[in-house]
């Protein structure tokens, strides 16, 4: 049996930063993974390789359309999908070896396989061909991460029928992909796949897309997508799915109920969420049970089994890489005897469509349901010079602020880049900040962040761009 002082269950963004973070404090630490590579669902079958083809179907749309041809740029692109596929698994290989440097770098060991808790401190690795090692260590954290959530009558095949990892890997572009789920997956493939050729289609159960995004910031978002070709089904239940070798047959009828219709499509993408990963993991060794969507409960990062942590997607929280990783960080900290903490009300989150949508902190709906008194501060990107210079004025950037004090309590952007520009406001709000400390801060010009001054600005009624 081979000792440590922490064993990580999944070498995923919570848990590869958990093991990373464990060697730089000078503990004994082994990353159990059974993928061939590290990183997980992130780094291997979703952040990053969606955003390789994000990245690359703009440039080809952008010069395709008439965006190139309007900057006095002529070009005829011709898509070379085979080369596109290969330039993502490119770099998301470049990142995966990444990790491995880092382990080696901090000396954690990455046990290759599946593990299983067979009691306290005591986990058992499973080969991929069937060998078995013992480990044992004071603390393990179940870092497991999560998978697609499946949907009853549509069965994935990731042949017509696909989850996020059979969408990201597609070698022709489809004729018309349905896309089943309103949020981040569904909207960002959906977006890669429409601007490479497809006709898509997004049928959602709720009345709106984005479920838990600020309610202006979304009903924006989706009329931008809808501008560019995207069809919206909302208010729409699938009932059933039938597919062939060529196309599928996907069954639909209002959320309230009523007739149903068919959609004919040759790929399906079944987005509607994720679960815990949380099967198999011999939790009951531990008397470690799960609720009913799979997830694990923490008090900070602890189970109810002593030495037993947890973090990322198996616990309650938004399914954030980056929430993973603070956690991570957290954890460790805590099991070194450190002050540990992640401040979940400040957690952004990001849909890289285009235009993108990032957000931090409360809604106006939550603000509502709280009875919070606040005030409003927007400023439109069609006022922003750099986005008007650059023909990219879609959205605005919206600051809400408590009545009373000032205190910044919600920013919400929908528009260019506005990923890379939540940051700032992630800062301001942890340490406290006012509406009017942004607005008094001096920014560059021309650049888009004016915008996120502008809005705070207004929230007096004193924006003075255009």
């Amino acid at each position: 049996m081979s000792n440590y002082d922490v064993i990580i269950l999944g070498g995923g963004p919570g848990g590869y930063n958990a093991a990373i973070r464990a060697g730089q404090l000078g503990l004994k630490a082994a990353c159990v993974e059974g993928r061939a590579t590290l990183g997980g669902t992130c780094l291997n079958v979703g952040c990053m390789p969606s955003k390789a083809l994000l990245h690359a179907s703009e440039l080809y749309e952008a010069a395709k359309g008439s965006e190139f041809a309007h900057l006095g740029i002529n070009v005829s692109p011709t898509l070379d999908l085979a080369q596109m596929m290969k330039q993502k698994n490119e770099s998301v290989a470049g990142l995966t070896k990444g990790i491995e440097f880092l382990f080696r770098k901090n000396k954690v060991d990455w046990i290759k396989g599946w593990g299983h808790i067979d009691g306290p401190g005591k986990v058992t690795v499973t080969g991929e061909d069937g060998t078995q090692v013992e480990l044992s260590a004071k603390d393990i954290i179940i870092a497991t991460g999560s998978e697609p959530t499946p949907l009853p009558g549509v069965d994935i095949d990731n042949r017509r029928i696909l989850d996020s990892t059979g969408a990201l890997s597609l070698g022709e572009v489809p004729r018309h992909l349905v896309v089943i789920g309103a949020g981040v997956i569904g909207l960002e493939l959906g977006s890669v796949w429409r601007r490479l050729g497809a006709q898509v289609t997004v049928v959602e159960y709720l009345d709106r897309i984005c479920p838990g995004a600020d309610g202006e910031t979304a009903k924006t978002l989706q009329r931008a997508l809808a501008k560019q070709g995207i069809e919206f089904k909302l208010s729409t239940k699938v009932t059933r799915a039938e597919s062939s070798q060529k196309d599928v047959q996907l069954q639909v009828e209002p959320a309230s109920g009523g007739e149903a219709q068919t959609l004919d499509a040759d790929y399906v993408l079944v987005a509607i969420g994720r679960r815990p990963y949380t099967q198999g993991l011999g939790l009951e060794n531990v008397r470690l049970e799960t609720d009913k969507r799979g997830m694990l409960a923490n008090q900070r990062h602890r189970t109810e089994a002593p030495g037993v942590w947890v973090i990322g997607d198996v616990t309650s929280g938004p399914m954030l890489a980056h929430k993973a990783e603070d956690e991570a960080m957290a954890c460790l900290e805590q099991i070194v005897g450190k002050a540990g903490q992640v401040n979940y009300d400040l957690i952004p989150s990001v849909i890289y469509t285009r235009p993108e949508l990032a957000s931090v902190g409360r809604t106006e709906e939550q603000l509502k349901a709280e009875g919070r008194a606040y005030k409003v501060g927007k400023f439109p990107f069609t006022a922003n010079s750099r986005a008007k210079i650059n023909h990219e004025t879609e959205g605005f950037a919206k600051v809400l602020a408590d009545e009373h004090t000032d205190e910044i309590l919600g920013v919400h952007l929908v528009g260019p880049s506005v990923s890379e520009m939540i940051g700032e406001y992630c800062v301001a709000m942890e340490f406290g900040a006012s509406a009017e400390d942004i607005a008094l801060i001096c920014h560059p010009h021309p650049t888009r962040s004016e915008a996120l001054r502008q809005a705070a600005m207004n929230v007096e009624g004193m924006a003075t761009q255009i």
